[in-house]
């Protein structure tokens, strides 16, 4: 096996966590990587994985070559394809994950498009959360709604959706009425464990210019939007979330927005996927689509 074939091998053990997925993935025999890594670190006179009986783990050392290597390998890639004059057709599996009520309206609503235009690709769509998990498990493209997580993923925008803060009449009429941001001291909110790890309820008000948080007490907290949703419905609590979500609650009365004077920042949403492998064609035709296609969403709106 040359340096290049060993540090592809390498490279996907990191991201696999596995030296037999890996090796099956590339069509090797397990005992050939077991070998490979280990002439590998032979050569480079120091220890880059530290093997157990459950699981694989890179050292300081690998984890710097890792850095460096798939920088290289990506760079390889690119060179490869730019010298190739042949068309790339989008065939193969590709494997989506949409968590959330938002990425499934925004792009899963529309996803026969897509399946139409490419006949030749197979979709798994999941709705997963650790990025970890997802680049071990072969994830090609994810979307997600907030700030782009601080990770190795190249994020392309989508959309930034505004934002309402609304409850439930059922909530409002219990509760002391809300003229302005200050009266928010009295008030309930839900708690979003995702957002929030420590489940408190917070709401931000103001422009991208000079937004504020508001912390607010909380008696119920969850993990997904669709929850979130229904816990305001029920009188649980104010929300903040993007009118595309509730626009159909807010027009036949089962929420009501509060604090319409004070806007809130508009929620970012984006497409994800690993900056350390160069996109198949499958996985590039579905970014290109998915941007597209909330370029469309835009421009409805507008009209």
């Amino acid at each position: 096996m040359d340096r290049f074939d060993s540090l592809r091998l390498f490279t996907r053990i990191v991201e696999l966590g596995s030296f037999t997925r890996a090796a099956g993935e590339l069509g090797i025999p397990r005992a050939s990587a077991t070998h490979a890594i280990k002439a590998l670190e032979r050569r480079l006179g120091v220890r880059l994985l530290e093997r157990t009986t459950r699981q694989v783990n890179v050292t300081p050392d690998g984890r710097f070559y890792y850095d460096c290597g798939s920088h290289l390998l990506y760079e390889l890639d690119e060179v490869e394809a730019s010298l190739s004059h042949a068309v790339r057709e989008a065939r193969g599996v590709l494997r989506l994950d949409l968590r959330g009520s938002i990425a499934r309206q925004l792009l899963l609503a529309q996803i026969d498009d897509f399946c139409r235009v490419h006949p030749q690709v197979d979709l798994v769509i999941s709705n997963g959360e650790r990025l970890a998990d997802m680049l071990r498990d072969g994830v090609d493209c994810l979307v997600r709604a907030g700030e782009p997580p601080e990770s190795s993923m190249t994020a392309h925008a989508l959309a930034q959706l505004p934002q309402v803060t609304c409850a439930s009449p059922a909530y409002l009429e219990r509760h002391a009425e809300l003229r302005g941001p200050d009266d928010l001291a009295t008030h309930v909110g839900i708690g979003w464990l995702q957002r929030q790890r420590d489940g408190e309820a917070r709401l931000v008000l103001g422009d991208d210019e000079a937004p504020r948080e508001y912390r607010l007490r909380s008696r119920i907290s969850v993990s997904d939007d669709e929850s979130y949703l229904l816990c305001a419905l029920r009188g649980g609590g104010l929300i903040q979330a993007p009118r595309l979500q509730v626009e159909t609650h807010l027009r036949d009365g089962s929420l009501v927005e509060v604090l319409a004077a004070f806007a809130a920042p508009p929620l970012r949403v984006a497409l994800l996927h690993p900056a350390t492998r160069r996109l198949a064609p499958a996985a590039q035709a579905f970014v290109d689509w998915a941007i597209a296609r909330c370029a469309a969403y835009r421009r409805e709106r507008r009209d």
